[in-house]
Protein backbone atom coordinates (compact mmCIF):
# COMPACT_ATOMS: atom_id res chain seq x y z
CA UNK A 1 0.00 0.00 0.00
CA UNK A 2 2.85 2.41 0.94
CA UNK A 3 5.07 1.69 -2.34
CA UNK A 4 1.33 2.92 -4.17
CA UNK A 5 0.95 5.31 -2.06
CA UNK A 6 4.72 6.59 -3.35
CA UNK A 7 3.91 6.43 -7.02
CA UNK A 8 0.37 8.35 -6.66
CA UNK A 9 2.40 11.39 -4.91
CA UNK A 10 5.67 10.78 -8.09
CA UNK A 11 2.37 10.92 -10.56
CA UNK A 12 0.91 14.03 -8.67
CA UNK A 13 4.07 15.64 -8.37
CA UNK A 14 4.87 14.98 -12.45
CA UNK A 15 1.78 16.59 -13.32
CA UNK A 16 2.68 19.39 -10.95
CA UNK A 17 5.90 20.26 -12.30
CA UNK A 18 4.57 20.16 -16.26
CA UNK A 19 2.29 22.81 -15.43
CA UNK A 20 4.40 24.53 -13.07
CA UNK A 21 4.34 27.60 -15.88
CA UNK A 22 0.78 27.54 -15.55
CA UNK A 23 0.75 29.83 -12.84
CA UNK A 24 3.81 31.99 -13.67
CA UNK A 25 1.36 32.87 -16.57
CA UNK A 26 -1.96 33.37 -14.22
CA UNK A 27 0.07 35.62 -12.01
CA UNK A 28 1.32 37.68 -15.16
CA UNK A 29 -2.42 37.56 -16.39
CA UNK A 30 -3.55 39.41 -12.88
CA UNK A 31 -0.67 41.93 -12.71
CA UNK A 32 -1.82 42.91 -15.99
CA UNK A 33 -5.27 43.21 -15.64
CA UNK A 34 -4.15 44.85 -11.65
CA UNK A 35 -6.10 42.32 -9.77
CA UNK A 36 -4.22 42.42 -6.45
CA UNK A 37 -4.20 46.84 -6.78
CA UNK A 38 -8.13 46.60 -7.41
CA UNK A 39 -8.63 44.09 -4.25
CA UNK A 40 -6.04 45.90 -2.21
CA UNK A 41 -7.51 49.67 -2.86
CA UNK A 42 -10.96 48.42 -1.11
CA UNK A 43 -9.35 47.30 2.19
CA UNK A 44 -10.80 44.32 2.54
CA UNK A 45 -12.38 41.04 0.51
CA UNK A 46 -15.01 41.53 -2.37
CA UNK A 47 -16.91 39.99 -5.08
CA UNK A 48 -16.25 38.95 -8.17
CA UNK A 49 -18.38 41.86 -10.10
CA UNK A 50 -16.29 43.92 -8.20
CA UNK A 51 -13.11 42.70 -8.94
CA UNK A 52 -14.30 42.88 -12.72
CA UNK A 53 -15.77 46.12 -12.27
CA UNK A 54 -12.17 47.51 -11.80
CA UNK A 55 -10.55 45.81 -14.83
CA UNK A 56 -10.07 48.77 -17.17
CA UNK A 57 -10.37 48.73 -21.08
CA UNK A 58 -12.61 45.55 -20.73
CA UNK A 59 -15.88 46.18 -22.01
CA UNK A 60 -17.03 42.78 -22.72
CA UNK A 61 -15.14 40.91 -19.95
CA UNK A 62 -15.45 37.36 -19.34
CA UNK A 63 -16.53 36.65 -15.90
CA UNK A 64 -16.04 33.07 -16.01
CA UNK A 65 -12.83 32.71 -17.18
CA UNK A 66 -11.80 35.84 -14.41
CA UNK A 67 -13.34 33.06 -11.51
CA UNK A 68 -11.21 30.87 -12.80
CA UNK A 69 -8.06 32.33 -12.62
CA UNK A 70 -8.83 33.37 -9.28
CA UNK A 71 -9.66 29.52 -8.40
CA UNK A 72 -5.51 29.06 -9.36
CA UNK A 73 -4.46 32.32 -7.41
CA UNK A 74 -6.53 30.98 -4.13
CA UNK A 75 -5.02 27.63 -4.29
CA UNK A 76 -1.69 29.28 -4.47
CA UNK A 77 -2.30 31.52 -1.57
CA UNK A 78 -1.65 34.89 -3.98
CA UNK A 79 -5.66 36.00 -2.37
CA UNK A 80 -8.25 34.57 0.08
CA UNK A 81 -11.80 33.26 -0.29
CA UNK A 82 -14.83 33.13 1.45
CA UNK A 83 -18.28 31.76 0.69
CA UNK A 84 -20.98 33.33 3.27
CA UNK A 85 -22.42 30.89 4.93
CA UNK A 86 -25.96 33.20 4.28
CA UNK A 87 -25.14 31.94 0.20
CA UNK A 88 -23.83 35.50 -0.60
CA UNK A 89 -21.59 36.12 -3.24
CA UNK A 90 -18.21 34.76 -2.86
CA UNK A 91 -15.31 37.16 -1.51
CA UNK A 92 -12.27 37.54 -2.31
CA UNK A 93 -9.44 39.19 -0.11
CA UNK A 94 -5.60 40.25 -0.16
CA UNK A 95 -2.71 38.42 1.36
CA UNK A 96 0.81 38.69 2.20
CA UNK A 97 1.84 38.06 -1.05
CA UNK A 98 -0.28 39.90 -2.98
CA UNK A 99 1.17 42.86 -1.63
CA UNK A 100 4.31 42.52 -3.39
CA UNK A 101 1.87 41.92 -6.77
CA UNK A 102 1.08 45.85 -6.15
CA UNK A 103 1.87 48.31 -9.35
CA UNK A 104 1.97 51.53 -7.16
CA UNK A 105 3.50 50.22 -4.16
CA UNK A 106 7.04 49.97 -3.44
CA UNK A 107 9.02 47.66 -3.32
CA UNK A 108 7.10 45.67 -6.15
CA UNK A 109 7.94 42.38 -7.91
CA UNK A 110 5.34 43.50 -11.15
CA UNK A 111 8.32 44.65 -13.38
CA UNK A 112 10.25 41.49 -12.27
CA UNK A 113 7.38 39.07 -13.22
CA UNK A 114 6.72 40.94 -16.46
CA UNK A 115 10.25 40.70 -17.13
CA UNK A 116 10.66 36.87 -16.79
CA UNK A 117 7.67 36.12 -18.44
CA UNK A 118 8.45 38.41 -21.21
CA UNK A 119 8.34 36.64 -24.94
CA UNK A 120 11.57 37.88 -25.22
CA UNK A 121 12.86 35.68 -22.27
CA UNK A 122 10.51 33.29 -22.53
CA UNK A 123 11.54 32.29 -26.28
CA UNK A 124 15.49 31.55 -25.15
CA UNK A 125 14.49 28.78 -22.56
CA UNK A 126 13.14 26.89 -25.94
CA UNK A 127 16.71 26.11 -26.47
CA UNK A 128 18.29 25.51 -23.56
CA UNK A 129 18.41 22.18 -24.65
CA UNK A 130 20.06 22.84 -27.80
CA UNK A 131 22.77 25.00 -25.31
CA UNK A 132 23.62 21.62 -23.01
CA UNK A 133 24.41 19.83 -26.14
CA UNK A 134 26.41 22.60 -28.06
CA UNK A 135 26.94 25.66 -26.09
CA UNK A 136 26.22 28.99 -26.37
CA UNK A 137 23.62 31.41 -24.98
CA UNK A 138 20.11 30.54 -25.27
CA UNK A 139 19.06 34.08 -25.63
CA UNK A 140 21.48 34.89 -28.77
CA UNK A 141 20.06 31.69 -30.07
CA UNK A 142 16.69 32.99 -30.01
CA UNK A 143 17.15 36.60 -30.80
CA UNK A 144 20.39 36.49 -32.75
CA UNK A 145 21.85 38.96 -30.16
CA UNK A 146 23.06 39.30 -26.33
CA UNK A 147 20.80 40.54 -23.89
CA UNK A 148 22.88 43.89 -23.68
CA UNK A 149 22.83 44.25 -27.64
CA UNK A 150 18.96 43.39 -27.55
CA UNK A 151 18.20 46.15 -24.97
CA UNK A 152 20.47 48.67 -26.65
CA UNK A 153 18.39 48.46 -29.81
CA UNK A 154 15.17 47.77 -27.90
CA UNK A 155 13.88 50.99 -25.54
CA UNK A 156 10.75 48.69 -24.87
CA UNK A 157 12.96 45.89 -23.67
CA UNK A 158 15.46 48.07 -22.35
CA UNK A 159 12.64 50.18 -19.67
CA UNK A 160 11.66 46.59 -18.81
CA UNK A 161 15.09 45.64 -18.21
CA UNK A 162 16.03 48.43 -16.27
CA UNK A 163 12.37 48.72 -13.94
CA UNK A 164 12.74 44.73 -13.14
CA UNK A 165 16.34 45.47 -12.06
CA UNK A 166 15.59 48.75 -9.63
CA UNK A 167 12.19 46.80 -8.03
CA UNK A 168 14.11 44.72 -5.54
CA UNK A 169 16.76 47.47 -4.56
CA UNK A 170 14.15 48.89 -1.83
CA UNK A 171 14.29 45.62 -0.40
CA UNK A 172 17.66 44.66 -0.67
CA UNK A 173 18.74 47.82 0.87
CA UNK A 174 16.41 47.63 3.91
CA UNK A 175 18.73 44.65 4.69
CA UNK A 176 22.17 45.69 3.18
CA UNK A 177 22.27 49.36 4.98
CA UNK A 178 21.93 48.31 8.37
CA UNK A 179 24.19 45.57 7.92
CA UNK A 180 26.81 47.66 6.48
CA UNK A 181 26.17 50.83 8.31
CA UNK A 182 29.74 51.26 9.94
CA UNK A 183 31.76 50.15 7.22
CA UNK A 184 30.10 52.65 4.94
CA UNK A 185 30.92 56.00 7.25
CA UNK A 186 34.67 55.72 6.66
CA UNK A 187 33.99 55.67 2.79
CA UNK A 188 34.24 59.07 1.10
CA UNK A 189 33.43 57.71 -2.66
CA UNK A 190 32.12 55.10 -4.04
CA UNK A 191 30.78 53.91 -7.40
CA UNK A 192 28.45 51.21 -8.32
CA UNK A 193 29.55 49.62 -11.07
CA UNK A 194 26.72 48.36 -13.46
CA UNK A 195 24.37 50.42 -11.44
CA UNK A 196 21.67 50.65 -13.79
CA UNK A 197 19.50 53.84 -13.59
CA UNK A 198 20.95 54.34 -9.68
CA UNK A 199 18.57 53.36 -7.24
CA UNK A 200 21.17 51.35 -5.29
CA UNK A 201 23.85 53.81 -5.05
CA UNK A 202 20.66 56.98 -4.10
CA UNK A 203 19.43 54.78 -1.01
CA UNK A 204 23.14 54.63 0.15
CA UNK A 205 24.35 57.99 -0.36
CA UNK A 206 20.35 59.30 0.92
CA UNK A 207 21.49 56.93 3.99
CA UNK A 208 25.19 58.27 3.96
CA UNK A 209 25.49 61.85 2.70
CA UNK A 210 28.52 62.30 3.24
CA UNK A 211 29.71 59.73 0.29
CA UNK A 212 30.19 60.89 -3.33
CA UNK A 213 28.08 58.51 -4.82
CA UNK A 214 28.87 57.72 -8.92
CA UNK A 215 26.35 55.56 -10.79
CA UNK A 216 28.31 53.44 -13.98
CA UNK A 217 26.55 52.09 -16.64
CA UNK A 218 26.62 51.80 -20.22
CA UNK A 219 25.46 54.67 -21.67
CA UNK A 220 22.05 53.52 -23.07
CA UNK A 221 21.41 52.86 -19.82
CA UNK A 222 22.51 56.18 -18.16
CA UNK A 223 20.55 57.86 -21.13
CA UNK A 224 17.31 56.96 -18.64
CA UNK A 225 18.48 57.21 -15.20
CA UNK A 226 16.98 60.23 -13.32
CA UNK A 227 18.59 62.84 -11.47
CA UNK A 228 19.62 62.09 -7.90
CA UNK A 229 21.16 64.21 -5.52
CA UNK A 230 24.52 63.65 -4.65
CA UNK A 231 24.88 61.29 -7.28
CA UNK A 232 26.92 61.83 -10.52
CA UNK A 233 25.95 59.07 -13.51
CA UNK A 234 28.46 58.29 -16.09
CA UNK A 235 28.35 55.85 -18.99
CA UNK A 236 31.06 53.74 -20.33
CA UNK A 237 32.11 49.97 -20.51
CA UNK A 238 33.56 48.92 -17.41
CA UNK A 239 35.48 46.61 -19.62
CA UNK A 240 37.50 49.89 -21.15
CA UNK A 241 38.28 51.84 -17.43
CA UNK A 242 35.77 52.41 -14.33
CA UNK A 243 35.48 56.22 -12.69
CA UNK A 244 38.07 56.00 -9.69
CA UNK A 245 36.78 56.03 -6.14
CA UNK A 246 37.30 55.03 -2.57
CA UNK A 247 35.27 51.92 -3.31
CA UNK A 248 33.26 49.75 -5.55
CA UNK A 249 30.14 48.91 -5.02
CA UNK A 250 28.20 45.53 -7.05
CA UNK A 251 25.34 44.30 -6.54
CA UNK A 252 23.65 41.43 -8.93
CA UNK A 253 25.96 42.25 -11.84
CA UNK A 254 28.89 39.73 -11.82
CA UNK A 255 26.61 36.67 -12.24
CA UNK A 256 25.42 37.82 -15.64
CA UNK A 257 29.16 37.15 -17.04
CA UNK A 258 31.34 34.05 -17.61
CA UNK A 259 34.79 34.29 -15.28
CA UNK A 260 36.96 35.47 -17.80
CA UNK A 261 35.08 38.65 -18.05
CA UNK A 262 34.90 38.33 -14.29
CA UNK A 263 38.03 38.81 -13.85
CA UNK A 264 38.69 41.24 -16.55
CA UNK A 265 36.18 43.27 -14.90
CA UNK A 266 37.70 42.93 -11.03
CA UNK A 267 40.96 43.62 -12.78
CA UNK A 268 39.73 47.48 -13.92
CA UNK A 269 37.96 47.61 -10.04
CA UNK A 270 41.34 47.58 -8.82
CA UNK A 271 42.85 49.89 -10.86
CA UNK A 272 40.02 52.36 -9.78
CA UNK A 273 40.57 51.98 -6.06
CA UNK A 274 43.57 53.28 -3.70
CA UNK A 275 46.22 50.00 -3.21
CA UNK A 276 46.23 50.78 0.33
CA UNK A 277 42.65 51.58 1.77
CA UNK A 278 40.38 50.92 -1.00
CA UNK A 279 38.13 47.85 -1.46
CA UNK A 280 35.11 46.81 -3.25
CA UNK A 281 31.94 45.65 -1.80
CA UNK A 282 29.87 43.00 -3.32
CA UNK A 283 26.62 42.13 -2.91
CA UNK A 284 25.65 38.61 -4.54
CA UNK A 285 24.15 35.48 -4.31
CA UNK A 286 26.18 32.57 -2.71
CA UNK A 287 25.34 29.13 -3.70
CA UNK A 288 25.83 26.92 -0.75
CA UNK A 289 26.55 29.56 2.20
CA UNK A 290 23.35 28.29 3.68
CA UNK A 291 21.97 25.30 1.75
CA UNK A 292 18.79 25.14 4.53
CA UNK A 293 18.16 28.52 4.33
CA UNK A 294 14.53 29.93 2.48
CA UNK A 295 16.63 31.67 -0.53
CA UNK A 296 18.64 28.59 -1.58
CA UNK A 297 16.40 27.50 -4.32
CA UNK A 298 15.48 30.77 -5.40
CA UNK A 299 19.68 31.01 -6.38
CA UNK A 300 19.28 27.78 -7.80
CA UNK A 301 16.93 29.14 -10.05
CA UNK A 302 18.43 32.12 -10.65
CA UNK A 303 21.78 30.50 -11.46
CA UNK A 304 19.74 28.67 -14.35
CA UNK A 305 18.20 31.94 -15.70
CA UNK A 306 21.59 33.29 -16.05
CA UNK A 307 22.42 30.44 -18.26
CA UNK A 308 19.79 30.75 -20.25
CA UNK A 309 20.03 34.85 -20.48
CA UNK A 310 23.54 35.51 -19.84
CA UNK A 311 27.01 34.01 -20.11
CA UNK A 312 26.93 34.53 -16.28
CA UNK A 313 26.22 32.29 -13.74
CA UNK A 314 25.40 32.47 -9.88
CA UNK A 315 28.63 30.83 -8.05
CA UNK A 316 30.12 28.99 -4.60
CA UNK A 317 32.10 30.37 -2.04
CA UNK A 318 34.98 28.69 -3.19
CA UNK A 319 34.41 29.46 -6.84
CA UNK A 320 34.15 33.46 -5.81
CA UNK A 321 37.07 32.95 -4.00
CA UNK A 322 38.97 31.59 -7.29
CA UNK A 323 37.45 34.67 -9.06
CA UNK A 324 38.44 37.22 -6.39
CA UNK A 325 42.12 36.03 -6.44
CA UNK A 326 42.23 36.02 -10.40
CA UNK A 327 40.66 39.30 -10.52
CA UNK A 328 43.66 40.87 -8.03
CA UNK A 329 41.97 40.82 -4.48
CA UNK A 330 43.92 38.38 -2.94
CA UNK A 331 41.76 39.02 0.98
CA UNK A 332 38.17 39.12 1.47
CA UNK A 333 35.19 38.24 3.65
CA UNK A 334 31.85 36.89 3.53
CA UNK A 335 29.09 38.50 5.32
CA UNK A 336 25.48 36.74 5.63
CA UNK A 337 22.43 38.81 5.79
CA UNK A 338 18.85 38.18 5.82
CA UNK A 339 18.73 38.53 1.68
CA UNK A 340 19.47 35.76 -0.80
CA UNK A 341 22.70 37.56 -1.66
CA UNK A 342 25.44 37.57 0.61
CA UNK A 343 27.89 40.62 1.45
CA UNK A 344 31.49 40.09 0.21
CA UNK A 345 34.01 42.40 0.90
CA UNK A 346 37.62 41.96 -0.95
CA UNK A 347 40.57 44.00 -1.27
CA UNK A 348 43.81 44.52 -3.37
CA UNK A 349 46.48 43.27 -0.85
Amino acid sequence: MAENDESLQGLVEVWQQIYAFSTSMVLKCAVELRIADIIHSQGGPITLKQIASGVTDSPSLNISHLERIMRLLVLKNIFTVHHPSDGGETLYGPTNLSRWMLWDSKPSFVPLLLLGNNPVNIGSWHYLSQCVKDGGVAFKKANGCDVWDFASSDSGYNKLFNDAMSSTVDILMGVFLPAYKDELSSIGSLVDVGGGTGEAIHEIVKSHPHIKGINFDLPHVIATAPAYEGISHIGGSMFEDIPNADAIFIKDMLHDWNDEKCVEILKNCRKAIPEKIGKIIIVENVIGINEKDIFEEIRIMLDLTMMTLTTGKERTIEEWKKLLEEGGFPRYNFIKIPARQSIIEAYPI
